[in-house]
């Protein structure tokens, strides 16, 4: 019996020495080897691989085999600043309440509810902003710095620095800053046309008490449209992504995995105010548009079509019996419109400007956004089911060809117009307005205005920019009611009879 027993025990040693073999392979294949590079690993050891580049000083760009986002974060933190607006106590006149006006009809003139004016409290308020260029000149949202006395920034090293406003621009909520320094860290510009839906992208702001932020997401999706206006935003095609956004990030750097720049973080969408899956960030393409104007003339050269648009979809082709489903509709035109001098008619349907196609109104916006007034662009149209070119050549916002000169200023019916400095607003207690500057023979000195009168609304609606202005007389036609104040303080009323400019 024992002989038989130990006369087996060659074939069962020859199993064990055939499972070894087996087991000490198959562990050889999904155990890394020490010494082989971490950009040369299998697929089986690639979360190896990716714990590895995170650790390691990142030495260029992220690639896809070895994704990582140290490389732009450590590019653009030394480059996204903290920006603190001040706003001065400022004198507040009070109006009267219709309930005022009943008890003056009881007690006469002389009633009063209560002082006229009283004086507001200082404040602040923050956000981020982006070096664009080592001698210090700082994009960042309108909305950060808007209406501010005084503006501070402060650097990712702790440095600090009075800002001066170059340029602003409400439509795109676009502002451009410059602080003296030279030498600065500074991210260059990406191009935003390139991004791929699904792409990496991280948002870095500087928000009050946390210095800079990095948070990484994807692009969401592009021209997207997120109802801004009711923050004054009238350019609205935006990169959407899901990096995580807060109050304090806007005018922050969205950046691809090269570190460079392809966004202006400006806007979440949250039924909180707080982050909830969605932030809005304006492309570069928009940014380098905008801000070069700002930083040669002051003010945007914006060049439009002249149309009143609507959006193709499924409402409108229903509405309409349209046989497309994209696009933009060309509901009608303003007076003098480059659209409709060059042969557009409505119910056309706008689908590509100089080949580039449009889908809807937001990528309308943002084709137009890369033109000057007076340069020329072919618009493709579907016209009754036909598609049709037509060469048009673009306007600015007075239905004129040329370009704005000057530092701010526009020229209108013999009066020119500059932005109100803020001393000024600060002293008269406004909100809005902008001021003749010089004035000669048209229809605002036949009014009786003179100089330095500082124009607040035209017909209740209140001029907070150049633009505003043009866009406003633009769309009148007859009587118009000019309100204002001179820097006397003395309030004054005009009516200009208006018409084709």
């Amino acid at each position: 019996m024992s002989y038989k027993k130990q006369k087996k025990n060659p074939y069962i040693i020859s199993l064990v020495v055939i499972l070894c073999t087996i087991t000490l392979r198959v562990y050889s294949l999904a155990t890394p080897h020490t010494n082989q590079p971490a950009g040369k690993q299998s697929a089986i050891n690639h979360q190896h691989s990716i714990h590895l580049t995170e650790l390691a000083v990142p030495s260029g760009p992220a690639t896809l085999e070895s994704p990582s986002f140290t490389y732009a974060a450590q590019k653009a933190t030394p480059a996204v600043v903290h920006i603190t607006a001040k706003y001065a106590a400022k004198v507040i006149q009070r109006g009267n309440s219709a309930f005022e006006e009943m008890f003056k009809q009881f007690f006469g003139e002389g009633f009063e509810m209560g002082p006229r004016e009283y004086k507001s409290q200082p404040g602040e308020s923050y956000g981020s902003g982006v070096i664009i260029s080592e001698d210090g000149y700082i994009v960042t949202n309108n909305h950060v710095i808007n209406k501010a006395d005084q503006l501070e920034v402060t650097l990712d090293d702790n440095r600090r620095y009075t800002a001066k406003v170059v340029g602003t621009d409400p439509d795109t909520d676009l502002a451009l800053l410059k602080i003296e320094e030279k030498k600065l860290s500074f991210l260059i510009f990406g191009d935003s046309d390139k991004l791929m839906v699904g792409e990496w992208v991280l948002a870095v702001g500087n928000p009050f008490n946390l210095t800079s932020t990095v948070t990484k997401g994807i692009v969401s999706a592009k021209a997207r449209r997120a109802d801004a206006y009711r923050l004054g935003i009238k350019i609205e095609s935006f990169i959407q992504t899901d990096a995580a956004v807060n109050p304090g990030n806007s005018g922050g750097a969205l950046v691809n995995l090269q570190g460079e720049l392809v966004g202006i973080n400006t806007l979440i969408t949250s039924p909180t105010g707080a982050f909830a899956g969605y932030s809005f960030a304006i492309p570069s393409s928009i940014v380098q548009r905008i801000i070069s104007d700002l930083k040669k003339y002051g003010t945007v050269q914006r060049a439009i079509l002249g149309i009143f648009p609507l959006d193709v979809n499924a409402d409108l082709v229903e509405e309409k019996k349209l046989k497309r489903f994209d696009g933009v509709y060309v509901n009608g035109f303003s007076e003098r419109s480059a659209a409709a001098e060059a042969g557009l008619a409505e119910g056309d349907i706008i689908i590509a400007i100089n080949n580039t196609r449009v889908k809807n109104l937001a990528q309308l916006h943002e084709q137009l956004t890369y033109y000057q007034p007076g340069d020329k662009v072919n618009v493709l149209l579907d016209r009754k089911g036909k598609e049709i070119t037509i060469p048009v050549t673009l306007k600015n916002a007075l239905n004129e060809i040329k370009i704005v000169h000057g530092q701010g200023s526009i020229e209108v019916e013999g009066a020119t117009f500059e932005t109100l400095d803020q001393t000024t607003k600060q002293k008269l207690g406004l909100k809005a307005g902008i001021q003749i500057k010089a004035i000669k023979a048209g229809k605002w000195q036949q009014a009786g205005i003179k100089k330095g009168f500082i124009v607040v609304a035209i017909d209740k609606e209140p001029v907070e920019t150049l633009d505003k202005l043009a866009t406003i007389l633009n769309s009148k036609k007859g009587g118009i009611l000019i309100e204002g104040i001179y820097p006397n303080g003395k309030k004054e009323y005009y009516g200009i009879g208006w018409g084709d400019l």
